[in-house]
């Protein structure tokens, strides 16, 4: 997840805790302070997954060929005009994603699998479907 897409899926944390939803980042790695600069963008807690479960059997990964897709460029421009800065460090071709869980058996109510790098989430699809989780009792 991007520090872009972070900070808006952050500015949801207050609908998000109202509806008793929390909101969890899972990274593949800690390199140097990867998290500690990944944390002013994020307000919510973080896990590592070190074995890379949470990223699947099969790894989507986009490889250096990524860097001349426009779409890619375009996103990386788009975040570097609202300020946001990425870093060079680990394994960055392994594409990422955003899922709204469900509680119980409810189970995944979104899924936005990054297509390419930068490709975000809509925030107001998070909601609609944070709003659809039935609390368990």
């Amino acid at each position: 997840m991007c520090r872009e897409e972070a900070s808006e899926l952050s500015s949801l944390k207050p609908q998000l805790e109202e509806l008793g939803v929390p909101l969890v980042a899972v990274v593949k790695e800690n390199v140097g302070t990867e998290i500690q600069d990944f944390r002013p963008h994020f307000a919510g807690d973080i896990y590592i997954d070190e074995k890379k479960h949470f990223y699947g059997p099969l790894q989507r990964k986009m490889g250096g060929l990524g860097f001349v897709r426009l779409g890619v460029w375009q996103n990386f421009m788009r975040a570097w005009r609202s300020g946001y800065q990425g870093n060079m460090n680990g394994e960055g071709f392994i594409l990422g994603g955003v899922f709204v869980i469900g509680a119980g058996d409810q189970g995944i109510l979104l899924e936005h699998k990054e297509k390419q790098f930068g490709d975000k989430v809509d925030t107001a699809d998070v909601l609609k479907a944070a709003q659809k989780i039935v609390p368990m009792k």
